[in-house]
């Protein structure tokens, strides 16, 4: 698809000609260290070298539009499309989609240029901090990138629903959020899940209430900048998030909501409502830590809160 699209824009004749390199075929060539070096993601988007630059992702897009030929009806189209950055940033992303959809039904591995399989996905999220996390966070937060990763954790928790929670229980159920009920001594199981194609964690919550059907809570987090993440629920609506290692505990703190479209995560202005999202986890020794998740509405207070102690019970 790449070198089809590469071949049909036709950089002019002025600039060059045009010479692909195949990261999946090519290893040991000094452009790709630079690209390396660089920490520029070939899985997130193509790299074009010209006159001592590098262009990647969107820019190299509009490099291709900009310094294209127009000899033929896709380089029009090319050059009416991406004539604005802001264009090529809201569609880049159904572009880099629609590649990596391909390359999973062929069932084509990622080139992993940056060799990110051998990193934790939350490592730069913590930052510096890593380094300085206790082992049983290192484990809770150690599953890594394109592989099929697995971290079990069991414990018990109290579970202290409100009842403006309680009446928003259809909308909770329907987004697939946190267990509408109240009781306490709650067994609960969580899965957490690498995504073999994709830099981000499933949150697979089991929550067994007596006589009641088990509770599944799943989310996905995946990092969106240093020291955020995102939790993604139903139907695209997310949870933006600070991330951070302070006074001996991991900190999560309610910055926005938003809703996924296509890759692009847009700004709901819903905390009146639902309330803000705040959890904390404090290790206890290198199996156990305490965690705390609680929502908070901006009228009403503390409308929602589940505690509890957690034990890692198998790492693969």
């Amino acid at each position: 698809m790449c070198g089809s699209v590469a071949d049909a824009l036709r950089i002019k004749q002025q600039y060059g000609e045009l010479h692909l390199i195949d990261a999946r075929v090519v290893v040991d060539d000094e452009l790709l260290r630079q690209i390396k070096a660089r920490g520029y993601d070939l899985d997130e988007g193509v790299v074009i070298f010209y006159q001592n630059r590098f262009y990647h992702g969107t820019d190299a897009v509009k490099f291709m539009a900009d310094h294209g030929s127009v000899r033929n009806i896709f380089n029009i189209f090319c050059k009416g499309l991406f004539w604005s950055e802001r264009i090529i940033r809201l569609t880049y992303p159904w572009l880099r989609g629609i590649r990596n959809n391909l390359l999973r039904r062929r069932n084509v591995s990622r080139i992993d240029n940056l060799g990110l399989k051998e990193t934790p996905i939350f490592k730069p999220v913590f930052g510096c901090a890593w380094r300085n996390l206790p082992l049983v966070m290192r484990r809770r937060y150690g599953n890594r990138p394109y592989t099929n990763d697995t971290v079990i954790i069991e414990g018990q928790v109290d579970v202290m629903c409100k009842r403006y929670i309680r009446v928003l229980s259809p909308l909770i159920r329907l987004v697939g959020s946190v267990p509408p009920y109240n009781q306490k001594n709650v067994p609960v199981t969580v899965h957490f899940v690498s995504w073999g194609d994709k830099r981000m964690v499933g949150f697979n919550r089991v929550f067994y209430f007596k006589k009641k059907e088990p509770y599944a809570f799943r989310s996905r987090m995946l990092p969106a900048t240093d020291n955020e993440v995102l939790e993604m629920l139903r139907f695209g609506i997310c949870v933006r998030m600070t991330c951070f290692w302070q006074d001996s505990r991991v900190y999560f703190r309610h910055k926005e909501y938003t809703l996924n479209v296509f890759g692009h995560f847009v700004r709901l202005p819903v905390s009146w409502i639902i309330g803000r999202v705040y959890a904390e986890e404090r290790p206890v020794d290198d199996e156990t830590f305490d965690t705390v998740v609680q929502i908070q509405h901006p009228w009403f207070g503390k409308v929602y809160e589940y505690t509890g102690r957690f034990k890692i019970a198998n790492c693969a």
